[in-house]
């Protein structure tokens, strides 16, 4: 079978996707009309359906993604030079409830996870050395290093100490926020056990930070004040450690349903493809896993921009769509605050993809989430309180949105990337290449390859297979990222610093 050149994604777009890098001069066949590329035009980057006046807008998905700097022609290579973004600042919305009903059965499976003593399901089982205050990094790196050292890890997963820079010299807004992640990452399931390594002079005051924890398993939750301990404090926390490492490693896997599984959904380094293969794949995974009944979390309110009726349509309530519309508007103001203009995006990285405005970026950013309702909205720092699909206040850069949605809760984040990176957050960080190009380039890195679809497979022959991969890593499976050693953690600052 001959694959197409191009790809025309909906019938009312005013521009087509190349599959591959086509030369000037190359005629394509579109709805019936030739069409002449005029310049050379890489793959995932777009080409112009019909002749355009200046201030037109462009159309892909469906939607207006910028509208033409200038006059254009047919067969012309529409980007960032020719095509200017219509975001501006906040503005007022309008419920129009758009209910969609997933005919997805309920497959009824499971993964092996661990099932904790609240009832949480954890899908490692690690021991965690969590900093109240960056002054303890090395000592809660060299407590790690020590006990991998004693154990060889024999019965857990991994030993880590998440190491960051804060937890004093903030004030308000950001001392709260380091202080509710570092609460998420406590209680996180994927811990069999968690040292809470504290100073003892600093902001966040230990016994303060404890209590914010509520009824926590005090058996596998420990405190060390260092400034407290007469003599080597590492030796103090070695005791700790080996007391709480001969609980965890008594933990086993049993089959639990996948409708305790929580995934979170992030897309980084897109390009042209994302939109069409990698993100519409994970939305096909997110609207099946919330039909048996589990729950997705979306992010990056930035990159919502420009797609954002269309999830403020899908809320369940008025109320969700108020907190909503909450959401996008605080994260603009937030912007405007600082003197900066809300369409300040894409990357360089996403324009040489073939993304040339914030609205291309929204639009395919947004495909992941698939088609489900709006069951929850949280601020960023809060903790998953309900099942379904999930918006989360956090901004786009990939670390701290990726910390951000594990420290919600979720056991494993779903990364689509066009240009490719290494890196993962506390919680397993799969890889989904949204082209060919990527997973034969750097096996290494990418854990699945939606390019697949460009290469002849189909959706419905995919997405099984995607299913069972994230699966197979939420039972054990180690993440490309974890194989790497490539893990660590990012909170949001926006405040000043003492």
């Amino acid at each position: 079978m001959e694959l197409s050149a191009f790809l025309k994604i909906n019938p009312a777009d005013s521009v087509v996707v190349c599959l591959r890098p086509m030369k000037k001069g190359e005629v394509i066949d579109i709805d019936g009309k030739q069409i002449t590329l005029l310049q050379d035009t890489p793959a995932g980057h777009k080409v112009l359906i019909n002749d355009t006046t200046e201030g037109t807008d462009i159309i892909k998905y469906g939607y207006p993604i910028g509208h033409a700097k200038k006059e254009l022609k047919a067969g012309e290579w529409v980007n960032e030079d020719n095509l200017k973004t219509n975001l501006s600042g906040t503005l007022e919305y309008e419920y129009k409830p758009v209910n969609e009903k997933l005919t997805i059965k309920n497959d009824n499976r499971t993964f092996k996870g661990y099932v904790r003593k609240n009832g949480d399901v954890g899908v490692r089982n690690e021991i965690w050395v969590v900093p109240t205050v960056g002054c303890v990094n090395g000592i809660a790196e060299e407590l790690v290093k020590r006990l991998t050292e004693e154990t060889k890890l024999e019965g857990i997963d991994a030993i880590h100490a998440w190491h960051h820079n804060y937890g004093c010299s903030q004030l308000s807004e950001d001392h709260e926020n380091t202080r509710k992640v570092l609460r998420d990452i406590v209680l996180h399931p994927n811990a069999g056990a968690v040292l809470v390594l504290s100073l003892g002079c600093e902001n966040n005051q230990p016994e303060d930070f404890m209590a914010m924890l509520g009824d926590y398993d005090k058996d596998r939750i420990k405190l060390l004040v260092t400034q407290r301990v007469e003599g080597d404090e590492i030796e103090e926390g070695l005791k700790i450690m080996r007391g709480l490492y001969a609980i965890a490693k008594e933990d086993k896997r049993e089959d639990v349903p996948v409708s305790k599984l929580r995934v979170g959904l992030k897309c980084g380094g897109s390009d042209g493809f994302s939109g069409i293969t990698a993100n519409p794949l994970v939305g096909e995974f997110s609207d099946w896993l919330v039909a048996q009944g589990g729950t997705s979390v979306l992010t990056e309110v930035p990159e919502m921009f420009g797609a954002e009726t269309i999830l403020m349509n899908r809320c369940e309530t008025p109320e969700l769509f108020t907190q909503t519309v909450s959401l996008i508007n605080n994260f603009k103001n937030y912007f405007l605050s600082h003197g900066e203009p809300v369409g300040e995006n894409p990357s360089p990285g996403n324009k040489a993809g073939g993304i040339s405005t914030l609205e291309d970026k929204a639009l395919g950013c947004t495909q992941k989430c698939g088609r489900a309702p709006v069951s929850g909205v949280m601020e960023y720092g809060d903790r998953l309180q309900n099942t379904g699909l999930n918006l989360l206040s956090a901004p786009g850069n990939d670390l701290v949105a990726s910390t951000a949605l594990a420290s919600c809760g979720c056991h494993i984040v779903l990364f689509t990337t066009g240009r490719g990176t290494p890196f993962g957050t506390f919680v397993p960080t799969m890889k989904i290449a949204t082209n060919p190009t990527l997973a034969k380039n750097k096996p290494n890195w990418v854990d699945f390859s939606a390019g697949q679809l460009v290469e002849g497979r189909t959706m419905q022959e995919i997405v099984p297979e995607f299913i069972d991969k994230v699966l197979a890593v939420a039972s054990g499976e180690p993440a490309r990222n974890e194989v790497n050693g490539y893990r660590e953690i990012s909170i949001f600052k926006n405040g000043v610093t003492l």
